[in-house]
């Protein structure tokens, strides 16, 4: 059996036989162009190479990189030589929280064993290819990767560039000042990667943030800047960091990651939990951050609520409220952002705003419940509405009109929606018409399907209470509450996929078509070619004709071919196996088609 030392040994001469370097990308002429680049003796040496071989050599030199963080951790283990130092050497007194060395390497450690989120390699390509003075920006709201993909930067750092980094750490009452006096120092020693974390704590950072850009990273260090107050980025980038960032978004956490990373697959527990990165493994529905209406509500209030709070404090000093002030000056501003959320996510109209609370949900449901085919009821039109809306209201925490000190218009909900949007929680898809209307509708989609889960099943606890539904058996009860979720579930996996295909697809025109009688989930449609795809999106494992009745209509297919071009494939996604029928239909697999987008 191998000592620690024969280990060590063993590891440094895997090492020295592994390529050095990084490989590079640069867009030359409109073409992507790889360059394998190193130091050698003190000077920069570049290699072009052909994809294969890039791709070939990267793979040498991740392993290089894994090795080398593997080489650190075995040292830190060894006992250390005791050294005598004859004068006392002078320890530099940082006014931040400085992290280098071996307090860096433990800081790190803890990740060895995560897997990486796949926007990892934007943040590699800032570190290792060139950035023209620009600084880099990780920002998302809360427990969405950031500190982690930080620390699984530095943890696979090669050995001379680890040892030539820091991590900041901000801190409440710490202030541009400070940050800068530690920054001349590092770069002074030769620093070269400083990753400063929660910078917007500082209170003159959005006024201030072009430090970082103009004197730094445009000296030839690498700045990486995160924090969970994401607005105050978008703010920093709109002014004092513009065209000097690079922007790395985190917030939205798409279904192939949730299942990649946290290792859960299934589209329904991505609907019940999806949105955070804040525990993996199988335990993971237990103690999510969106397991319960309170912990959902919470987040909304620390990630979101205050996010946007403490950015508009801050930004302009205090001067960009805009309609805003008169809810802050009253203490409403949180209870107004969480109204917006709760709205959002229930699919209410503008007027809901200043209205009583009316479910949108529970029409939908009567109507669909009073056509079951198996067990049709008409219980959800026997319920006093009046006093469930009431009990509903109330979990929710909903204020109604009449309950406000200030009034919410349709002023303060458009600039909080601004504001959500700024922060990738809300995304809008748009909803176009056949015949063609003038008017443009939009489909709001919450990024964190969580949020609109927890929500979910808060309105079936107060369904459960009703007087009416009460007078059910405790099996038919159960039923409708499922049937219920079930339709919410279906209604939240055509948001996940819309939501997603446009994300990934940006290049493509992605809507929601409606008919005057019937429509189509989702239409991808590349306008340049004039061709298409059409989908309907079932929550469903099984496949029955009614599922594609309007994939197959041939008035609905002309229309469709006129508006937007050819008609190339015609799919429904849905939960079961991926098959293809003998009329052209595709039935593919949801969960398939998220990860292989």
């Amino acid at each position: 059996m191998k000592s620690e030392k024969e280990k060590i040994e063993a590891l440094e001469a895997e090492i020295d036989a592994l390529p050095i370097g990084y490989i590079s990308r640069k867009n030359i002429k409109g073409k992507i162009k790889c360059y394998h680049q190193w130091t050698e003796n003190g000077k920069k040496k570049s290699k072009y190479l052909d994809d294969q071989t890039a791709e070939q050599l990267g793979i040498l030199i991740e392993k290089r990189r894994e090795l080398q963080q593997q080489l650190r951790t075995a040292k830190a283990f060894q006992p250390k030589p005791r050294v005598v130092r004859k004068t006392p050497k002078k320890v530099h007194e940082f006014k931040t929280t400085v992290s280098t060395g071996t307090a860096l390497q433990k800081f790190v450690m803890p990740v060895g064993g995560l897997v990486k989120r796949d926007c990892y390699q934007e943040l590699d390509h800032y570190l290792y290819g060139e950035s023209d003075g620009k600084v880099f920006v990780l920002c998302g709201l809360r427990r969405t990767g950031k500190t982690t993909l930080i620390r699984q930067a530095i943890l696979y750092m090669p050995e001379e560039d680890f040892n030539r980094t820091a991590f900041i750490q901000v801190k409440p009452g710490d202030n541009l000042g400070s940050i800068d006096h530690d920054l001349k120092w590092l770069a002074e020693n030769d620093y070269r990667y400083v990753f400063i974390d929660e910078v917007t704590f500082a209170d003159d950072f959005i006024e201030g943030a072009a430090l970082f850009s103009d004197i730094f990273a445009s000296s030839g260090m690498k700045i990486i800047l995160s924090g969970t107050d994401s607005l105050g980025f978008v703010f920093a980038a709109s002014e004092e960091l513009y065209d000097r960032c690079v922007m790395l978004h985190t917030t939205l956490i798409p279904y192939r990651e949730f299942e990649k990373v946290l290792g859960i697959t299934g589209i329904d527990d991505y609907i019940r939990y999806g949105g955070t990165m804040s525990l993996g493994g199988r335990h993971y529905n237990t103690q999510s951050t969106f397991v319960t209406k309170r912990s959902a509500d919470e987040y909304v209030d620390s990630a979101i609520a205050k996010n946007i709070q403490h950015s508009l404090q801050f930004y302009q000093y205090g001067g960009h409220y805009r309609h805003l002030i008169e809810l802050y000056d009253k203490g409403e501003l949180t209870s107004a952002i969480n109204q917006v959320v709760e709205d959002i996510n229930h699919r209410f109209t503008i007027d809901v705003l200043t209205k009583s609370f009316i479910s949108h949900d529970l029409g939908i449901s009567a109507s669909n419940l009073r056509k079951d085919r198996e067990r049709p009821t008409d219980i959800l039109d026997r319920l006093d509405k009046a006093q469930f809306t009431e009990r509903l209201k109330n979990a929710l925490d909903i204020l109604n009109k009449e309950e406000q000190t200030v009034t919410i218009t349709e002023d303060h909900r458009s600039e909080i929606k601004e504001y959500l949007d700024a922060l990738d929680l809300t995304v809008d898809i748009p909803i176009e018409f056949l015949p063609v209307r003038n008017d443009r509708l939009i489909r709001t989609v919450i990024s964190q399907p969580g949020l609109r889960y927890a929500q979910a099943e808060a309105f079936i606890r107060q369904l459960l209470q009703d007087e009416q539904f009460q007078s059910l058996s405790a099996v038919d009860r159960g039923w409708v509450a499922e049937r219920i979720l079930d339709e919410i579930r279906g209604r939240m996996m055509e948001d996940i996929v819309l939501l997603e295909t446009q994300k990934v697809r940006p290049d493509k025109h992605v809507v929601h078509l409606q008919f005057a009688i019937g429509e189509f989930d989702m239409v991808i449609a590349d306008l340049h070619k004039a061709e298409c795809e059409i989908f309907e999106i079932k929550h469903s494992q099984e496949r029955v004709p009614a599922q594609y009745k309007f994939l197959d209509d041939p008035e609905k297919l002309e229309k469709t071919e006129h508006r937007y071009g050819t008609i190339r494939r015609r799919i429904v996604l849905y939960r079961g196996e991926s098959t293809h029928l003998d009329n052209g239909i595709e039935y593919l697999n949801v969960e398939d088609y998220l990860k292989n987008l």
